[in-house]
């Protein structure tokens, strides 16, 4: 009997895995995301790629996955308005006073049941860890430069502080900031050809 139990048990872990490894329609569309309409993929993702790089610099691509992931940027000051990443004025006198980082992870899926693709953003944020490495002497935030840093020294301090940074969670305000400005490229398109491109799903 315990046989074929194990067997079932099994079965049903790696069967519905397999079809992960293929590009699907989601079931159900992702807090801050919307619909996009357009005549192809290429189209939806040029246009993606574009809003996402007026916010961040771009680190990997993957159209068969559906992906686009930036990398991380220090958060926007108060005298840095060219820079879109602080999405209200806290946002900005918080990276005025201390360092925050953020980085956004875009998908992009084909969703057939709304005639169209789910474009979601979502954008975490990070704050430095200022607290000094025990490996650090006493007094002193950095190493001398006339002793190089050695691999022990490299993997302890590693092993203490992974990245430097505290993970601060999502950043609803420039994802919902970031679908907006895709939204307003959207309609600009549509009053050019006369057809409606986007709708909104759903937004924390």
């Amino acid at each position: 009997m315990r046989g074929p139990i194990a067997l079932c048990c099994v079965a049903s872990i790696v069967l519905p895995g397999c079809g992960l490894l293929q590009r699907r329609p989601r079931a159900e569309a992702p807090e801050n995301s919307i619909i996009i309409r357009a005549p192809s993929d290429d189209a939806v993702w040029e246009l993606t790629a574009a809003v996402v790089s007026d916010y961040f610099p771009i680190a990997r691509e993957n159209r068969l996955d559906g992906i686009i992931e930036t990398q991380p940027k220090t958060g926007a000051a108060l005298f840095e308005p060219w820079h879109k990443d602080a999405a209200t004025l806290e946002d900005r006198l918080e990276g005025t006073l201390q360092s925050v980082r953020r980085r956004a992870f875009v998908h992009v899926t084909p969703a057939p049941e709304q005639g169209g693709y789910l474009v979601s953003v979502e954008v975490f944020k990070e704050r430095e860890d200022v607290v000094e490495p025990s490996t650090a002497s006493a007094g002193s935030s950095t190493f001398q430069e006339t002793e190089p840093l050695s691999q022990e020294q490299r993997f302890a301090i590693g092993r203490s502080s992974p990245d430097g940074w505290i993970p601060m969670g999502r950043d609803p305000a420039l994802e919902s900031a970031m679908l907006n400005d895709l939204q307003r490229r959207l309609a600009q398109l549509s009053r050019a050809d006369g057809h409606p491109r986007a709708g909104r799903t759903s937004s924390r």
